[in-house]
């Protein structure tokens, strides 16, 4: 730790230095001593910087990798110093050689042209290298890779996809699964990752629903910062093994206009403050978040890229955020192309420099013309100094300065091992929520003489978006038939194909030839009849539920049920009267209510990960007692939306001729065994208004398995001055029990719990009575009464 007279010498020097000549100056330069603080090293650093040089550490490169590329698409020393003489500030996902796509740019040369782990650290080694040795100041890159459910590279684990995660209802578990994630991100020399995503989804429709942990504020902050901490770690510097988090999409991304992605997102300020702030504030205050991306769409006419109000007011402002904040890949751009609030490139960057935005991702198209402009006096020398800083002090507190070369050795033997590929197998097996069960599960291993796997999702490891190639992904029926192996014959059926190819990069989407379909639905039953009972992998590929990021590659729907012919699947093999167990293998909620009214069980498995055909498996045959729980309200149909549990009293009146009742409530899942939870117990029932109460439930196992309960509670503030959800979660823990073991589960809720934001656009508690509920799911719950004075 340094001294008082350290910290004394270092903050003269760095004031002093400013305004020396470099002649005069020190042979060591304070930003290159390890011991000095960051914001102390920082200013030294810039006050040796060119505007150039500033500027550049704004940009990144990402297609334009290629500038410093050779032919055989290793790092280019000669070719780096003629096309960027200024340094590179960040370069995006060096594991991929070609590059990413964007709404402007969707060629199929821009993506998937993924390097080998080992090409991979020798590409980072050499331009770190050519960075510190070439550049003029040696000012290391900051190199990020997309994270959301595992290091998106090749032969990286595989985890479920972030809305399965969020199902599991485990803070503990998201946290280790992240701290895996970092350890093969950090391996390979990168330490930002752009992950996680704590939007609140609330449109089924929407195609990136499966990126985000669900509809709820409360559970998304509570998982984002799970997420974060396994990322990052406490503090705001990066240990060994760790890498900064980016907190997406800041905000309203979730709730799209039409379920469109990026399109308006029609939320007013007192919408905004109460449910979509709340995960992103949460994070913040929590967590030393490194970086912050702001989202495509815009909220009351401004895009979030030009929001001076969201980024640098609410953001930096009110929650004390004092990270980088990064642009979504060309989001800054789309601000004149797209959004048509400047008038061109230079007016983008204009705009979103003040509006706060710190880093130009992913080619820094816009942010390349800040030097001219500042030259030309339409942008403020002040306003990129304040960037630049940003960028550096997050170098800085990565240890970038003291970076060491990254050893392929050590990479291969911390990646995909075989701790991690026991956790990717935990991860899945406590993501599987059962919906429907008529006792046909759990199946006996060798009770049925033989078993069928059918359908589109069986003989394929469906990981979902922003995932990569893992080493040994495990198909349902590869699981089964390891399983029962010695035990039961497993035959297979395709019985339809969903899509016409399975390339998840191919910007045109054609579902499967229908007649095909019906000739393999033939198949499938002639299968079926040879078999006593039939396990049926349905739901979405890659293609049909994805991010929508140009107009010619979309992902989003209208319709939520089951793709092209797989309702008529289900019906022919239901009709055989075989026992027909149902695995959901999907990246949007199970809006089925053909396969869910029929089907003897249904598994929402989500995608699982590289592992998740052996979490299938254990599932199917009890091995593990299915835990999870529905992260999201399920609607009948697309005519319900939206549709959310925290809705507001005024809602959910009605149809005529249906009914407002969803398929499945928020919080909803089923298990092997049976639980009673006690009515909730209040420590105090009078409470003042900056106090805080406990509430008990006792959680008994009455059942003859052992298995997980998520205990949630939620508060109804009966009578306030704005109108407040009929129910909002404030609490939830998962615990297992072994068979009729009970054991008492305690939750605190103080002021923010009871919060709001008043008339005055003030957040406070009002005093008043507030029902605190407590249930396994959101709808069949039990209430007692606290007053608030």
């Amino acid at each position: 730790m340094a001294s008082r007279r350290d910290l004394l010498r270092w903050s003269v020097s760095a004031s002093a230095l400013a305004f020396l000549p470099a002649a005069a100056r020190p042979a060591t330069p304070l930003y290159k001593d390890a011991r000095a603080p960051v914001d102390l090293r920082v200013r030294d650093l810039m006050g040796r910087m060119t505007l150039d040089e500033k500027v550049a550490q704004l940009i990144t490169l990402s297609t334009s990798k290629r500038d410093v590329m050779n032919d055989a698409r290793a790092f280019d020393p000669g070719r780096a110093d003629a096309a960027y003489p200024h340094g590179i500030g960040q370069i995006a996902r060096p594991s991929d050689r070609g590059g990413a796509a964007t709404a402007n740019n969707t060629g199929t040369d821009v993506t998937g042209r993924w390097r080998a782990p080992a090409d991979t650290i020798a590409f980072v080694n050499a331009a770190q290298g050519w960075a510190v040795e070439r550049s003029r100041l040696g000012i290391p890159i900051l190199f990020h890779e997309e994270a959301l459910h595992g290091y998106m590279a090749p032969e990286a684990t595989s985890f479920p996809q972030a809305i399965a995660l969020a199902g599991s209802f485990d803070r503990d578990l998201v946290e280790r699964v992240n701290a895996v994630i970092a350890r093969e991100v950090r391996a390979h020399g990168t330490v930002l990752a752009l992950s996680p995503v704590v939007d609140i989804a609330r449109d089924p429709r929407w195609g990136r629903i499966e990126e985000t942990f669900g509809e709820d504020a409360y559970l998304c902050g509570e998982m984002g910062v799970a997420a974060v901490m396994g990322l990052q770690g406490p503090g705001k510097t990066l240990a060994p093994g760790k890498v900064f988090a980016t907190l997406k999409h800041m905000t309203g991304h979730g709730q799209p206009e039409s379920g469109e992605n990026v399109a308006p997102a029609p939320i007013a300020e007192r919408e905004l403050r109460e449910r979509f702030f709340p995960p992103f504030r949460k994070v913040v205050k929590r967590t030393g978040i490194g970086a912050v991306m702001p989202s495509y769409n815009e909220i009351d006419g401004v895009p979030s890229h030009a929001n001076r109000w969201l980024l640098t007011q609410v953001l930096r402002g009110e929650w004390g955020f004092d990270g980088a904040i990064v642009s979504d890949y060309a989001a800054i751009p789309e601000l004149a192309s797209f959004h048509h609030v400047a008038a061109d490139m230079d007016g983008a960057a204009r705009l979103a420099l003040a509006a706060g935005v710190d880093s130009d991702l992913p080619d820094g198209q816009a942010f390349r013309s800040l030097a001219d402009q500042v030259r030309a006096g339409k942008v403020s020398l002040a306003a990129v100094d304040a960037a630049c800083r940003r960028m550096l002090t997050l170098k800085f507190r990565a240890g970038l300065f003291e970076g060491a070369t990254v050893d392929p050795r050590a990479a291969a033997r911390l990646t995909a091992n075989d701790e991690a590929r026991a956790l990717a197998r935990e991860a899945a097996e406590k993501s599987i929520a059962m919906l429907v069960n008529d006792g046909t599960l759990p199946l006996t291993p060798g009770g049925h003489r033989r078993v069928a796997v059918i359908g589109p999702n069986a003989a394929v490891a469906r990981l979902g978006g922003y995932s990569s190639i893992p080493k040994s992904p495990v198909s349902l029926l590869d699981g089964v038939r390891q399983r029962l192996a010695g035990r039961a014959e497993v035959v297979h059926a395709q019985g339809v194909f969903i899509t016409q190819s399975e390339d998840r990069s191919a910007n045109e989407v054609l579902l499967a030839d229908p007649a095909k379909n019906r000739q393999l639905i033939a198949e499938a039953v002639a299968v079926a009849n040879t078999a006593d009972i039939v396990l049926l992998a349905i739901g979405d590929t890659e293609q049909t539920s994805r991010e929508g990021y140009a107009k010619n590659h979309l992902g989003d729907r209208t319709d939520l049920d089951l793709l092209g012919e797989q309702n008529a699947l289900f019906l022919a093999l239901k009709a055989t009267g075989k026992p027909v167990v149902v695995l959901a293998i999907n990246g949007r909620p199970p809006s089925w209510p053909t396969v869910t009214g029929g089907a003897n069980a249904v598994l929402e498995c989500w995608y699982m990960g590289q592992e998740g055909g052996h979490a299938m498996a254990a599932a199917l045959f009890g091995d593990v007692n299915p835990g999870a729980k529905l992260p999201v309200t399920v609607a009948r149909h697309v005519g319900q939306l939206p549709v959310f549990y925290d809705a507001k009293p005024s809602a959910r009146r009605g149809y005529l001729f249906d009914t407002t009742d969803p398929l499945f409530p928020f919080g909803f899942g089923l298990s092997y065994t049976t639980f009673q939870l006690s009515p909730p117990r209040l420590s105090a029932t009078r409470i003042g208004v900056a106090a805080s109460v406990d509430v008990e439930v006792d959680v008994t196992n009455t059942g003859t398995r052992a298995g997980d309960e998520v205990v949630q509670l939620y508060v109804h503030d009966l009578v306030a001055s704005v109108t407040q959800p009929i129910k909002a979660l404030k609490g939830f823990q998962r615990v297992s029990l072994k068979p009729g073991e009970r054991r008492t589960v305690r939750f605190t809720l103080g002021p923010d719990a009871f919060a709001l934001w008043n008339l005055d656009m003030e957040e406070v508690v009002e005093p008043g009575q507030f029902h605190i509920m407590t249930g396994a799911n959101s709808r069949d719950l039990q209430s007692v009464t606290l007053d608030i004075a």
